[in-house]
């Protein structure tokens, strides 16, 4: 049976995404008209100046003129643009599926935080969209500002079963393959794939000018690992099973899991990416809260 939207919007999280809302509200602002300033550039407004050609500059965009005087690439530079679009791009495999002792499993988790940044961007009149994916991009909604936006988001998203493999590069290669302006782009997944291949498609969306924020989404217990004596562990894609001491074993997993996370802030940092670690005992809106504080800090 689909999970009916309900689930997910009830009045309570309605209320509690109203009273982030307000709460947030300057800081919200704050954050997106940072994103409105550069790199974000309109192409439909009034001209501003030149600037040299950067990667991820759309070459029709280049002044012919100027190259022809000067042999050099310049593009016209015109006034910020009043909105960005934003897509909320969210991993629906197998493995989000799993919660050990928390009331929302990964998959839960990063609906209800997609639905508020959704609810906050619609409110601020910036288009959103959203794309799921496992092996590859499956259902999308192209990005819209209008204030039904949220529920048609949400409708898709209480149809997903969470199932299967995943192949996180390779979708997020169809996504950088899509999107054709300039965008903000919102992953939420546990990354439990081979980190190579996905950091490459993260800077293949860097690349090509996007700005992107990675929710990095994993359940309570596989940070803290608070199993005790002899347990078997099923790997949640593959259904693989292994019985393991977890006394003896805490330890060195809670060490290589900090290191997984480490790998990934510092990949990220480097590319220009916000890397935002979360787990399903983090209350969403106060990670959201948390999160967009720090962002506004850095403008």
């Amino acid at each position: 049976m689909p999970r009916a939207v309900e689930e997910y919007l009830k009045p309570e999280v309605v209320r509690q995404i109203a009273r982030l809302d307000l709460r947030a509200q300057f800081i919200v602002k704050g954050f997106l008209q940072g994103l409105h300033a550069s790199p974000y550039q309109g192409f439909s407004v009034e001209f501003s100046e030149h600037r040299k050609y950067a990667p991820g500059d759309d070459p029709k965009d280049i002044d012919w003129l100027v190259y022809a005087k000067t042999d050099k690439h310049y593009v016209k530079k015109f006034e910020a643009e009043t909105n960005i679009t934003g897509y909320l791009v969210v991993d629906t495999s197998g493995s989000m599926a799993y919660t050990y002792r928390q009331q929302l499993s990964k998959l839960d988790y990063s609906i209800s935080l997609a639905a508020a940044l959704c609810w906050l961007m619609v409110h601020q009149q910036d288009p959103c969209g959203l794309m799921i994916f496992d092996e590859k991009l499956h259902a999308s909604l192209p990005a819209r500002s209008r204030r039904s936006q949220i529920a048609q988001v949400l409708s898709v998203l209480s149809k997903v079963k969470p199932s299967g493999k995943t192949d996180i590069a390779r979708s997020l290669v169809q996504v950088a393959a899509m999107l054709r302006h300039r965008s903000l782009v919102m992953v939420f997944s546990d990354l439990l794939a081979d980190p190579a291949p996905i950091r490459d498609a993260l800077l293949r969306l860097r690349h090509r000018g996007h700005d992107v924020i990675l929710f990095h989404v994993l359940d309570e217990a596989e940070v803290r690992f608070p199993f005790e004596g002899m347990v078997e562990l099923t790997e949640p894609e593959t259904r693989d099973r292994l019985v393991i001491d977890a006394d003896a074993a805490r330890q060195a997993y809670v060490a290589s899991v900090a290191a997984f996370r480490d790998e990934y802030r510092r990949t990220c940092f480097h590319a220009g990416i916000d890397y935002v670690p979360l787990d399903t005992s983090m209350q969403f809106d106060k990670a959201l809260m948390e999160y967009l504080i720090s962002r506004r800090n850095r403008f």
